[in-house]
Parts: C-alpha cells; structure tokens; sequence
C-alpha cells in the first residue's frame, strides 16, 4: 500500500492533520534547497517525536573511513558523505515558560504544511493546547533565497487564543549534530569559535579531515502586530551552541512575529580567514531587504525557471502536481551556477547515497538541464567529469589498469573512488560508459563539438583504454567476453558478459577512434597537443578496434533475444505478476542470495540499452526484448520506471506508459518503495521529465534534426513543455486533437514530426 496523504494540487505540496506517523516522510517531501544549500523540512519549535534532522551544504562532504568485514586491493579507503550542518533554522518557542512541542501539546488541530513550487517557499499552520492550558494558533514560512544563496529566512507567527502570553522566542544555531548514517559515529566538525555582535551570532567550524571553513549565521527581527519592536536578548553561549531570547507580554489574539535569517558562508567562495566579515555582509544585506522584499524576489527568481522548465498537464491533477514536484526539486538541488558541484541522488533532502556524484547525471540528468537551461549548464556538467580525469586513471590504478586507463567512479566527491560495496566499486563498470555516452549526447543535442577538442577527447581515450584492458579474448568463443561485472541490475552480481555492459564498452572505443579521426582532420592542433599528452598509437588503436569488431554478446536464438547475460534462461523464470504480493518489495522481504538467484530485475538493464541506443535496433527488435523483459522487472530502482514509460510510448503502448510515468512522477510522493523517509531520488526525476518529453512527446534528435512523434494518455485533456534547442526555444502543446509548435526567437526551424518536416517561424504557432 501506497502512502497516499499528500492532497493532489497543481502547483503545492499539501498535507493536512498532524500526523506523528508521517513527520519524517513530510521532512523529506517538503524539503527545501536553492543549489548552494537545502534542508529537510524539519519543524523550526522543539519537537520530541521521531524525527530526522538535516541541513546540508554543497560541496562539503567527510571522508568516512569505510567499514568492512575484511579488506580487499583497490578497496576505497572512504566513504564520502555529504555533512549534517549547523543547524540554524532553531527556534524554541516558549509560552508561560512551556516549551511549544507537537509531540507532548494536549491537542493539535488545523495543521496544514504547504510546499508552494511556483514561488518557493515552504509554509506550517496549526492550532495547538499546551499542557499549560494555553491555545495558541501558529504560522510559519521559510524558504532560501535563490538571489541571496548563502541566505534562508523564516517568518514564525505565534497568536495566543485563549488568554494573554508571555512568549519567548529563542533563535539559535546548533553545532552539536551529527550524521544518521555514521560509520564509526565520527565527530564531523571541529568548532573553532562562537561569537556574537549585537543581534548577530556566528558559528565557525570546519570539517575533520576534509577542513572545510563554514560560519553558519543567523540574526532575528521582532514583531507584534506586524509593528517592529526594538528589545534587547538575553544571550547563550557553549562550545558548538550559541541563542538569543527575546521575551514580550502579548495580549490574546495579539500576533507576536519573529523574523529569523540565517545561513552558511564557506570557504569554497570566501577566504576561511574572513568567512565572519562575509557572514556580516550576507546578514545585513538580507535583513536590509527583509522578509517581505527577499519573498519578492523569490517569487521572481522562480516564475523565471518555471517559464522555461515548467510542463503543463490538463485533465490529470495527480501527473502534474508530481512532474512539477520532480522538476521544482532538481532545480532547488543543482541549477548550474558552480562547476565543482553536481547531482547527488538524494539532493539536500537525506544522507542515503552520501550525497555524492553517481552515473545518474550523465545517464538522466543532462537532457533535462541541457533542454531547459542554457547549454553551458550541460557542458559545466561535462567539465566535472574532465577535471575529474586524472582522479579516474587513480582510480583504475589502484586496480591494476595501466597506460592511462580511466575507470570513473561509481560514487565520487572528488573524483576519487569512495563506494563501500565490492560487487559495485569494482564491477559496476558499465558507469563509464554514461560517461562517454554524455558527451555524445551533448553534442548531438547542441551541436556544440569544441568541447570533444578541448577536453572531452582525452576522457573519451582514457575510457576506451579501460575497456580495450577489462576484455580478456576467449578462445573458445572466438570473441572477447567481459567477466564478472554489475549492470544496471543490481540484483546480478559478479556475472559475465552482462548486454548493457558489453555493448556500452564496443560503442565507447567506436565513439572514440571516430572522434580521434574528426579532431585529427578538422582540428589539427588539439590533435597535436592530445597526441603529445597521452600518448597513443597507432598499434594501440588496432587493438581498440579488435576489442570492438570481436565483442561478444549472449544470445537465444529460442527467444530471439540478447540475454541480460550469460546463463540468463538458466534461472526459474517467474514473472513478477506470478510473484506473491506479500513478497514485494523484495529488496526488504528476501535474502541476497535470494534476490541473486531469482529473475528479478531491479531496474532496466538490456532495456537501458535498447534506450540509449535507440537508432541502433529496430523496433520490432525493441518489442521483443521489451516483452521479454519487463515481465520480470521489480522496478525497485528509481531509475526504472522512466525508460519503461519511454519505450513504453514508443511501442503505442499508452495505458502502461501511463502507469510508469504515473509511478516515476509519484515515486516519492506516493512512496512506492516505502523509503521516503530516508530522502527524495532527485536524479530519477529528471526520468520523469524524460518520460513526457522523450516518452509521450517523443522528442529525439534525428539526423541533426528536432524531432517529434506526439502521442498523448486518454485521460489527459492535453500537454505542454518547452525545449531550448540549440538557443532556439520551441513550446509543445499535445491535445487529442493536434500538436501546436510555437518558437521563440529570430529565425525559423526545421523539425520533424511523426517523420515529416515542417518549419517552424518565429511567434506563429504552426498546428499539426
């Protein structure tokens, strides 16, 4: 069953009744983010019930010494996690000297939670009885800013109902946290030195370890009746915990308002001997605009992002409060703005994953920055990787690759290695193939190709170095096999010659020598220069060539089908529909070694293929893998439901690439997998994305040309989304009865649509 207590809204998130059961499954789907930090909506007052607290800043992360049963070469020494931050956003409210907690308060009532994506900012209402007696009514809202980033602010309201109060308000920053995903329960931070400077107070810490500088800051401004009051605080100090309180006599039905802003300054973009100074200035600039002023400018920042990544649906409140959910959350996690950060699977919403870059970027998340972002956002993402190579060729090292083979990681901060299971570090290899496979698909969707010259080249030859080593040649199948590898299905381990793996590793070395060729033709001195920096030959671009010509893949002639790998049919082949429900989701209920020999697959893998290589097999071709296959996937990935909803579409198939859509968009949301508790899958939302536009509006680039085949679910009235093709920004409407093509810009373009072209002019809208 489903969690299902979200209220279907276009364009909020709601819950409402307080709920104890559900506060760290809402702290996760209502957490908040602006690219340089993001919290869980963890509630502002005390509470005493379960709950998770979290506040993360980008690009700070603990290298957590790794734990396992014994050790093995080549193992990563670490496990990198993003950092649990000072936490600024407490206030503890106090009424007649009771402290306000949900947990123990006689009675709550009317409390509503409200994530508003158009404008940003998250909102808390409640009615509440203390054990005192009082009632008291409460609102709240926060958000952090997306043009102030280093700045949050919190708007707290408290109203006694039933008599007069004395409230006290008690701002404060907390350094004493930790990790709840702690190897060795680690102290993470070091606090150098608590501070205060008027209504100011300041946190420096750094990391162990890793010694990143932070200041987390915070500064209150007081209220009653919407009128400012000047009133001093009694202040609070400790090692790691600085407060102020304020105290104010309110009269019943009074409002007594707590402005509070705070935030991280770090020494990623300040120097870490004046991180204080910088507090200063992010404090008085953001209280100099107030809260009123900074939620204008919020509302501003985001119609500015909705404008061009928004996509509309009507006649279906569900699907489209859930791919404006997936599409306000990857902008709150990554918007492009720095160049050493990336995506991690879980955002700023929870530690699971570590916080840490994975494949997902470059397998799912660049089409959806590339399309609603300016192409520099894709390529920043590109250049991650490329800053990250000689890292790659450390890490193949430390395997036993030589001559400048590059094995990425599969779990990264810096480029380093630091996933903490064998049966992934060491064989989820088929990561390096997303690698390769993004900088084709940059430059197919843009048609920019300096980046393969000036740096995409060298990780292109780096990686097809490590796959022309990982082959061995079989001399009894006269072909070269890849041995004891992951694929995308995590649910086989250590197996051989898995599909996705082998092709992805053929396409790779193919895709480089074309390209060794192109820039030696056409771009003589990066030829040169490359050349001169890693040293090839021609000998060795024979052998790369040999390795691809003579790949082996696992077929059955009985079902005419490529096997996920080898010994595939040898399994009981069980469909999920056949599998007893109580079972599900198997991840929980069975034994590894179980999953390990069942059918049972966790999430696309030959399928994922068939995706990324679409143009390579026909769709009869599609059809039957996809018959074969899919019957016996779990989707226990977040990463699975989108490429089935997509070949789903393509096969005409609509009512079931509704209902893998309708899962992807919901995952979290619904909680399907009954672990949202844990942190939203960021990443797989850009799938859900990919679900509509690559899915139902079928976009593809064919033959250097946009392209489109429209089909649309019956239950929806109609559709749209907008893609910014090569600086070009085209809106796509599909109702039942036609697609509408409209372009933004100066000059006209060709498209294809259901095979056939059209032109497209500027500011005419062209129906089909």
């Amino acid at each position: 069953m489903n969690q299902k207590y979200i209220k279907p809204d276009e364009w909020s998130i709601l819950e409402e009744g307080f709920d104890a059961e559900m506060v760290k499954s809402s702290e996760s789907l209502f957490s908040i983010g602006n690219g340089a930090m993001g919290q869980r909506a963890n509630f502002e007052e005390q509470y005493t019930g379960d709950t998770f607290q979290g506040s993360y800043i980008a690009g700070v992360y603990y290298p957590d010494k790794t734990r396992v049963g014994w050790w093995k070469n080549g193992y990563p020494e670490y496990f990198a996690k993003v950092l649990n931050a000072p936490n600024w956003i407490g206030i503890n409210v106090l009424i007649n000297e009771e402290k306000l907690d949900l947990h123990t308060c006689k009675e709550v009532s009317e409390f509503k939670r409200e994530l508003n994506m158009k404008e940003g900012w998250l909102s808390r209402s409640f009615k509440a009885v203390l054990q005192n007696g009082i009632e008291i009514k409460v609102d709240t809202k926060r958000f952090l800013s997306l043009e102030l980033d280093e700045v949050g602010v919190i708007n707290y309201n408290v109203t006694p109902l039933n008599s007069n109060a004395k409230i006290s308000y008690i701002p404060y920053i907390d350094a004493g946290i930790t990790n709840e995903d702690t190897n060795w329960d680690d102290q993470f931070w070091d606090v150098l030195n608590v501070s205060q400077n008027n209504q100011q107070s300041f946190i420096e810490a750094r990391t162990m370890k890793t010694h990143f500088y932070t200041c987390t800051f915070m500064e209150s401004r007081l209220f009653v009746d919407n009128s400012e009051i000047i009133t001093g605080c009694n202040k609070e100090e400790s090692s790691n915990y600085t407060s102020c309180t304020y105290q104010q006599e309110i009269k019943q039905n009074q409002t007594f308002t707590i402005h509070k802003f705070g935030g991280y300054v770090v020494d990623r973009n300040h120097n870490k001997n004046e991180l204080v100074t910088a507090a200063k200035e992010a404090l008085d600039k953001a209280v100099s605009f107030g809260f009123d002023a900074l939620l204008e400018m919020q509302k501003q920042s985001w119609a500015k992002i909705w404008s061009m990544s928004d996509i509309t649906i009507e006649g279906d409140v569900e699907a489209q409060q859930g791919i404006r959910f997936n599409i306000f959350q990857l902008n709150q996690t990554y918007l492009g703005t720095d160049a050493t950060l990336n995506i991690g699977p879980k955002g700023f919403t929870g530690e699971k994953y570590g916080g840490s870059t994975y494949w997902d970027t470059e397998a799912y998340c660049i089409p959806f920055y590339m399309a609603t972002k300016d192409q520099s956002v894709a390529r920043t993402l590109l250049e991650y990787r490329y800053k990250h190579l000689e890292k790659a060729i450390e890490n193949a090292g430390k395997l036993g690759f030589t001559n400048g083979a590059a094995l990425y990681p599969m779990v990264t901060m810096n480029g380093e290695e630091c996933h903490n299971e064998w049966e992934i570090t060491f064989e989820e290899i088929h990561r390096n193939g997303a690698i390769s496979f993004a900088i084709y698909n940059y430059h197919r969707f843009t048609d920019d190709y300096s980046y393969i010259p000036e740096k995409g080249l060298e990780v292109l030859i780096g990686i097809a170095r490590f796959w022309q080593q990982r082959v061995n040649f079989s001399t009894d199948k006269n072909k070269y096999v890849m041995l004891g590898v992951t694929g995308p299905n995590e649910y086989e381990n250590n197996i051989n010659n898995n599909f996705y793996t082998n092709y992805i590793a053929k396409w790779c070395i193919e895709y480089a020598l074309e390209n060794i060729e192109i820039v030696k033709n056409d771009h003589i001195s990066d030829y040169i220069r490359i050349k001169e920096k890693v040293n090839f030959t021609d000998e060795e671009l024979a052998k790369w060539k040999d390795v691809a010509d003579n790949m082996y893949f696992p077929f059955s002639e009985k079902h005419n089908i490529f096997l996920q790998q080898d010994g595939f049919l040898d399994k009981e082949l069980i469909t999920v529909a056949d599998l007893d429900k109580s079972q599900r989701p198997i991840n929980q209920k069975w034994s590894w070694d179980r999953i390990l020999r069942s059918p049972y697959i966790k999430q696309a893998d030959t399928l994922q293929g068939f995706y990324m290589f679409e143009d390579h097999f026909s769709t009869e071709e599609l059809e039957r893998h996809f018959d074969f296959y899919e019957p016996f996937t779990v989707h226990e990935s977040s990463l699975s439901p989108c490429v089935h909803s997509i070949q789903a579409a393509k096969l005409d198939r609509m009512d079931q690439a509704y209902t893998f859509y309708l899962r992807t968009s919901r995952l979290d949301l619904d909680d399907y997998n009954h672990e949202v508790e844990e942190g939203l899958h960021i990443t797989s939302m850009a799938g859900t994305w990919m679900s509509i536009v690559e899915g139902f509006g079928g976009m593809r680039v064919v033959n250097n040309t946009l392209s489109f085949s429209p089909k649309i679910p019956k239950g929806w009235k109609s559709y749209s989304f907008k893609v910014n093709f090569r600086n070009q920004v085209i809106t796509v409407n599909v109702s039942q009865n036609g697609t509408r093509f409209e372009l933004e810009g100066k000059q006209e373009i060709n498209i294809l649509v259901n095979g056939e072209k059209i032109t497209v002019t500027p500011n005419n809208l062209l129906k089909v």
